[in-house]
């Protein structure tokens, strides 16, 4: 079995048998976050979808702190790279890999990427989704992204579909339905809503709309769900 636990926001941690692998690690700052980056425990790699500080959050600290590979698009894992992150492993849309905790497949997403430097600089990079296959089971984490054609490729292919519902930045609810439709998972899990007022939306509303094209599960922040 595979387990993936959220904690708020985008960031999921997904496991299997030995191996952790965390998403979007926005943890310290995030105020729907239910623990903080020093609890998370040990990770083997830190796969990041875009370059806005609450995705990429506590990418490089984790990073240093557990040895961890951070996998992105190739912009944004360089620019990791000199932020002192130790291990990279960059990558780009269309591209897969196959990692000691499972496979990678990049798949696009349609969003802004940009990054800031600690210096005040910034930097333009490419936003993606994740399709990971952990145990022989596929989950689409899309990143932030509005509704797009592409995800019809995906279709029957994604055993859970991890899609954002929170409007504004992202698609909202209605789009997101589309995406299950697109997409057909066999499980949906509402993401990136509720964290800031702008983006307050009601994961139940998601559930009903949906019906029966998938199983939607919600979670609370440190829930998991196995599958």
């Amino acid at each position: 079995m595979t387990t993936l636990t959220w904690h708020g926001h985008a960031c999921f941690v997904l496991e299997h048998g030995a191996h952790r692998v965390i998403i979007d690690p926005f943890l310290t700052g995030n105020p729907t976050a239910d623990i903080d980056a020093a609890q998370l425990g040990k990770v083997d790699a830190i796969l990041v979808t875009h370059g806005h500080g609450d995705h990429v959050g506590d990418a490089v600290p984790l990073a240093q702190m557990h040895d961890a590979v951070v996998v992105a698009p190739y912009e944004l894992a360089v620019f990791l790279s000199e932020q002192g992150a130790p291990r990279v492993h960059p990558m780009h849309i269309g591209g897969a890999h196959d990692f000691p905790f499972g496979r990678v497949k990049l798949v696009p997403a349609i969003h802004g990427g940009m990054v800031e430097g600690t210096d005040g600089s910034r930097f333009a990079t490419w936003p993606c989704g994740f399709v990971v296959t952990m145990g022989g089971k596929s989950v689409y984490h899309t990143g932030d992204t509005a509704l797009t054609m592409d995800m019809q490729l995906l279709a029957g292919r994604v055993d859970v579909l991890l899609v954002p519902v929170g409007d504004n930045y992202t698609m909202g609810i209605e789009d997101a339905v589309r995406a299950v439709e697109f997409v057909k998972p066999k499980v949906a899990i509402p993401m990136h809503y509720g964290t800031f007022p702008v983006i307050a939306a009601d994961p139940e509303e998601f559930r009903t709309a949906v019906g029966n094209r998938a199983e939607v599960v919600v979670l609370t922040p440190g829930q998991s769900y196995g599958y």
